[in-house]
């Protein structure tokens, strides 16, 4: 749940929200000496008391491209939903005729995903929800597409957090499936869910290996947007780790350290069908396809044991040293039939490995890949623009030594250092294209918000990979 929010042409009555921004703003307004002081002081959010209520001034920074700069912007809009819900205020027009678009768009980012509320579960769910209902922008310089383009952006990043947030009781493999169904249905998408039938004629060994223990069915769902504009001839494959609920299968995890969350095992799959989400609802020409498979990972029925050996789609036999490194299992299987499309560039994102979390924390996620150093590029600065920042690490061949098995073509499990590019590594076997494979296990949900990522679900991966699907295809 979140504020609606709208492009308008003239004020309204209510809180009003004026924005001063750099060193020459006092010359622009007509101000009262409290504002100018406020100005000059740089202090960002001013209160501005009159008889009925209470208006704001915010004071914008000096706004350039760079990373941190767009990020405190961000901030900035974030402070200002906290004092609004502190103020009980349900509705705000900001009024803007001094700071660029790009500022102005990192502001209401910040805003917006600050009052992201996931409350579908609780009995008084209306008593909870934050007073601020509505957000209006007066704004003469702003392109409405533009303005549109963002707000999908927003929505999908939401829709991401609220598939993360579901837990497993409301989002089996097969409710997530129909979750992306509707969306699809919703925004254009052209969508085919394989059921376990299809899934089993396809001998998808890893996906069916890890659903094993379990007795809800796994899904494999595909997601297409293919418009006649289309600018590339071959299409970018995102595929998704859809874990909806990882015990850590017979090798069980321990609680509370790291089972109590793993509704969350998902995100990957999440922000995938949310980037495919926003490329349809902003009509971007470019041919995209997201594969999603999904099952839970239960330790019941007759679960994959340690030491069983399975064959995957592709034909590769894998041993299975730990059954609580799947995720790779059920991705190889996709990374594997992403060779049909014969695509451009294949990405993979998945909460993958605690070697990720321990390498950087959750301030980034782990990136590595075949695709060549200026896609790499591409990505990055697609990152840092977002500051859903990115740390490259490389897949050496010695990497893959340590996924060999004395009985099979592959391990599951590579050493305890290095894990995430073990794992890396392991996905790199089934591909034959350029590929980036995204871990992020670290910033995908987090245990108290972050300014405006907030608690739970963050919807990682969705801005970035819009940007730089943008980039790469310009």
């Amino acid at each position: 749940m979140r504020p609606q929010l709208t492009l308008s042409n003239k004020s309204t009555k209510g809180t009003q929200i004026f924005l001063a921004h750099g060193k020459d703003a006092t010359s622009k307004l007509s101000v009262s000496a409290q504002v100018k002081k406020a100005i000059k002081d740089s202090k960002q959010i001013t209160y501005l008391s009159r008889e009925d209520g209470v208006d704001f001034l915010v004071c914008l920074p000096e706004y350039s491209e760079k990373s941190n700069d767009r990020e405190a912007l961000r901030n900035i809009g974030s402070a200002l939903q906290n004092v609004l819900l502190k103020e009980k205020i349900d509705a705000v027009t900001i009024v803007n005729d001094v700071a660029p678009w790009d500022a102005m768009s990192c502001l209401l980012e910040g805003l917006m995903l600050s009052s992201y509320q996931y409350l579908e579960l609780f009995s008084d769910s209306e008593k909870r929800q934050h007073p601020l209902q509505s957000v209006k922008v007066i704004d003469k310089g702003i392109d409405a597409t533009a303005f549109e383009n963002l707000k999908h952006v927003i929505d999908s990043v939401c829709w991401s957090r609220d598939m993360v947030n579901k837990p497993l009781s409301h989002l089996t493999a097969l409710q997530f499936s129909a979750e992306m169904e509707a969306m699809g249905k919703e925004v254009g998408l052209k969508t085919e869910v394989l059921n376990k039938k299809k899934i089993e004629a396809l001998k998808m060994g890893g996906l069916l290996g890890v659903n094993k223990g379990s007795i809800d069915p796994p899904t494999f769902t595909i997601l297409e947007w293919k418009p006649k504009n289309a600018v590339n001839k071959k299409p970018i494959v995102l595929v998704g780790k859809g874990v909806v609920y990882d015990t850590g299968g017979l090798s069980l995890k321990p609680t509370p350290a790291s089972m109590d969350f793993m509704k969350s095992d998902m995100a990957g799959a999440a922000a995938m069908a949310g980037t495919i989400r926003a490329i349809a609802t902003q009509k971007m020409p470019v041919h995209v396809i997201a594969l999603i498979p999904a099952t839970d990972n239960r330790p019941g029925g007759n679960a994959i044991t340690p030491g069983d050996v399975i064959t995957m789609y592709d034909g590769t036999t894998v041993e299975v040293k730990n059954t609580d490194a799947e995720g790779r299992l059920l991705l190889g299987d996709a990374l594997a039939y992403a060779k049909k499309f014969k695509p451009l560039l294949v990405l993979d994102a998945a909460t993958l490995t605690g070697a990720a979390v321990r390498a950087i924390g959750t301030y980034a996620t782990a990136t590595m890949g075949t695709a060549d150093d200026a896609t790499f590029n591409k990505l990055e600065e697609a990152a840092y623009n977002t500051y859903e920042r990115t740390v490259r690490f490389p897949l050496w061949s010695e990497y893959g030594d340590e996924i060999k098995s004395d009985i099979a073509d592959l391990s599951n499990l590579g050493k305890g250092e290095g894990g995430q590019i073990s794992a890396g590594k392991f996905l790199e076997h089934f591909t034959d294209y350029p590929w980036i494979h995204l871990d992020i296990a670290g910033p995908a949900f987090l245990h108290g918000a972050s300014t405006y990522r907030t608690k739970g679900g963050t919807g990682v991966g969705v801005r970035m990979l819009v940007e730089f699907i943008k980039r790469l295809t310009a």
